[in-house]
């Protein structure tokens, strides 16, 4: 066994590519947030209950904390691909997650001023809650997009599908007022279907793909002591093609060995009259 060199960083080929400080950022911002927002309501509800006074501002402070927390979770979620090929996802499921925010915020603050507006706000808040929750699912679920095993894919394929389903049989009623055509027959049998298929397949797939990661055929584990100058080239080259970094290293070794086995076809072939 070699030592590794002064100037090796020490990497292993299960490594993804480094997180953006920006995404670091928010994640840790994220983070931040839910927990004081959690703490916040949690101290509040104390409060309420030690001193027996629990009045409409206090309920609408209380409701104001959870729903920030609740937001913020699903924030945390779109986080997790912030880094990787299907980023923009991600930017569109944190987006979400803010626009779910404002309504939810105006409904809690004019709830008792009862009014037409407060209907649209109402069902702002069902569509855009709806969306930024499956796109969390969805986020969540993207990080297995890069597994080799067809199982995994045609599972997580099937699974998104389900889940698109879902926020559309959702949103119909929302945004119809419960006029769909076909409800009072099979429609909410369809849904449970799609539901149930949409369940199994967030709870199984990402099992299916960490029982089938380790084995044999899908590569033997490689470590290296990678020289700092040589890592930063392949994380620049794995932020460039979205594969992370464990896809670069491996496309690039691929590249190195094709272009010596041609060399030494040339080599073997002679010069050519």
């Amino acid at each position: 066994m070699s030592a590794s060199p002064p100037s090796a960083t020490r990497t292993d080929s299960s490594n993804s590519t480094r997180t953006p400080p920006a995404v670091r950022g928010l994640r840790r911002a994220a983070i931040v947030v839910v927990i004081v927002s959690l703490l916040a309501a949690g101290a509040l509800g104390i409060v309420a209950l030690l001193s027996g006074e629990f009045g409409e501002t206090q309920g609408r402070i209380l409701l104001t904390t959870l729903a920030v927390a609740a937001f913020g979770l699903t924030a945390l979620c779109h986080l997790a691909i912030a880094s990787q090929r299907f980023r923009v996802v991600g930017y569109i499921g944190i987006a979400a997650s803010v626009a779910a925010l404002v309504p939810a915020l105006v409904v809690i603050w004019s709830w008792f001023d009862i009014s037409e507006s407060v209907d649209d706000w109402f069902r702002a808040l069902g569509v855009l809650t709806i969306l930024a929750v499956t796109l969390a699912q969805t986020n969540l679920l993207l990080r297995l997009a890069s597994s080799a095993r067809p199982i995994v894919r045609i599972g997580l394929t099937i699974t998104l599908v389900a889940a698109a389903i879902v926020a559309i049989m959702l949103w119909l009623p929302i945004l119809t007022d419960g006029d769909i055509p076909g409800a009072d027959t099979g429609y909410w049998r369809f849904f449970g279907v799609i539901a149930i298929v949409d369940v199994i397949g967030t709870i199984a797939v990402p099992i299916i793909g960490l029982v089938v990661r380790g084995r044999p055929d899908d590569g033997a584990r490689l470590t290296l002591d990678v020289p700092t100058e040589l890592l930063a080239r392949l994380d620049a080259a794995a932020a460039t093609s979205g594969t992370g970094r464990e896809g670069a290293a491996v496309d690039a070794l691929r590249r190195g060995l094709d272009g010596q086995s041609t060399s030494a076809q040339i080599d073997d072939a002679g010069p050519t009259s």
